[in-house]
């Protein structure tokens, strides 16, 4: 009956989607797409399919180490990524391009719209990252015998609440999945009060901090300085951190600032901002490998900016200070460096709630409490290293997620 009513309201809901779907400029193939209208050159349906399912940036972020270790593990196998939104499919398309075998739309949530996508890509497993609740597939394919399971699961407060609500409806949706498997014991317990299986809902900890730490193999002397470093910044963020940094240089003289811009190309605009500050930089392009003499070292190098963290004594994550959303704390508090974030930090938002709790890195709401934070970071060194020791150990407290996926695949 539940499909029966889902295939009905699917000729309503068609034309509503289809409109709004316009509205927000989706291409007219990605639609199609969603209706499970799928045709790839190159891509041949069969055997040993790998499916990974997530919504959107962060989901993607999350998943991308772990289709990158598939590959590695399971060269014969084909890997599908599919996400929900346009913006996921393009950082989809950029960062797994070259790992998965097909890119494309996760289908409508109606039995006819899945019967095709499923006939097309015949997965053997499929996994759905984060918090993808999808009734109609979830039971299309456990009567196709497709293990599916949602993994690096989380809910919510707000969305927990509404769905305890439905907890009736929910413990039938969620009895659809061969496992449930969650980043946190609060997350696990959630999915336990709204119905789902005991014994295969457990927690894995959280794929995001399933990171290799850099090595770093490049010469660098920060000549007994204390550095602050502005990583990935924007336009307006520059002068955010200069400002910090000579609030800080009046107590401490031996702090000097690092200086990423996130795209290269603003670095002569990021020159002519330390020189109307009064401060004398050098360009890392340039050959400059230490801190002598110089107040501010522009970091104008691709692929650096991960292993400078390690030289780090704080940082600064750009991207928080305007609407991008942030980029990713994890870079630098994986060797240990706190970090301070401006109030923007939507694409990581789940990474610092538990970076925050775990007190290795703040969020801040203002220019203000940026100055007060980091100058506490500076001038504390007892706050400084219990900061610091905090980033250790959430570290040692999340990894482990992709090597339990990893397993669930060889099972």
């Amino acid at each position: 009956m539940f499909k029966f009513l889902s295939n009905l309201s699917f000729f309503v809901v068609k034309p509503i989607m289809s409109y709004i779907l316009k509205k927000k400029n989706y291409p007219k193939n990605a639609i199609q797409r969603k209706y499970g209208n799928i045709d790839e050159e190159g891509f041949i349906y069969g055997q040993n399919v790998i499916m990974f399912h997530a919504v959107s940036v962060g989901e993607i972020n999350a998943i991308e180490n772990l289709v990158k270790k598939t590959r590695e593990k399971y060269k014969e196998s084909k890997i599908v990524v599919t996400t929900g939104t346009h913006t996921g499919q393009e950082l989809a398309k950029k960062k797994l391009g070259e790992i998965a075998d097909l890119i494309t739309y996760f289908p409508a949530d109606f039995p006819l719209v899945i019967d095709k996508f499923l006939n097309k890509i015949n997965p053997n497993m499929v996994f759905i990252a984060e918090t993808e609740i999808w009734p109609n597939f979830a039971m299309m394919c456990k009567e196709r015998k497709i293990k599916t399971y949602i993994i690096n699961g989380r809910i919510s407060d707000s969305t927990f609440k509404s769905y305890h609500a439905f907890r009736f409806i929910f413990k039938y949706f969620l009895s659809f999945y061969s496992g449930i498997y969650t980043q946190s014991e609060e997350d696990n317990n959630k999915f336990l009060k709204l119905g789902a299986n005991p014994d295969t809902t457990k927690r894995m900890n959280n794929l995001k901090f399933d990171i290799t730490k850099p090595s770093v193999n490049f010469d660098f002397d920060k000549a007994g300085s204390r550095v602050f470093l502005a990583g990935s910044t924007h336009s307006g963020e520059d002068e955010i951190a200069l400002l910090t940094f000579r609030k800080l240089r009046e107590n401490f003289s031996d702090i000097k600032l690092i200086i990423a811009p996130r795209h290269l190309t603003r670095a002569d605009e990021v020159k002519a901002l330390i020189t109307a500050f009064g401060f004398n930089y050098a360009l890392r392009s340039e050959g400059k490998s230490d801190l002598k003499d110089i107040d501010v070292l522009i970091l104008d190098t691709l692929g650096e900016l991960g292993k400078m963290y390690s030289f780090a004594d704080v940082v600064y994550i750009g991207g928080s200070f305007n609407k991008t959303g942030g980029h990713n704390p994890l870079e630098a508090i994986i060797f240990g460096k706190p970090v301070v974030s401006g109030p923007s930090i939507h694409n990581f938002k789940d990474i610092y709630g538990i970076v925050k709790n775990a007190h290795a890195g703040f969020v801040v709401d203002n220019k203000e409490e940026f100055l007060d934070t980091v100058n506490k970071l500076f001038s504390d060194k007892a706050f400084y290293e219990k900061t610091s020791a905090s980033c250790t150990k959430v570290f040692n407290e999340q990894q482990g997620a992709l090597e339990f996926v990893l397993n669930l695949i060889k099972a």
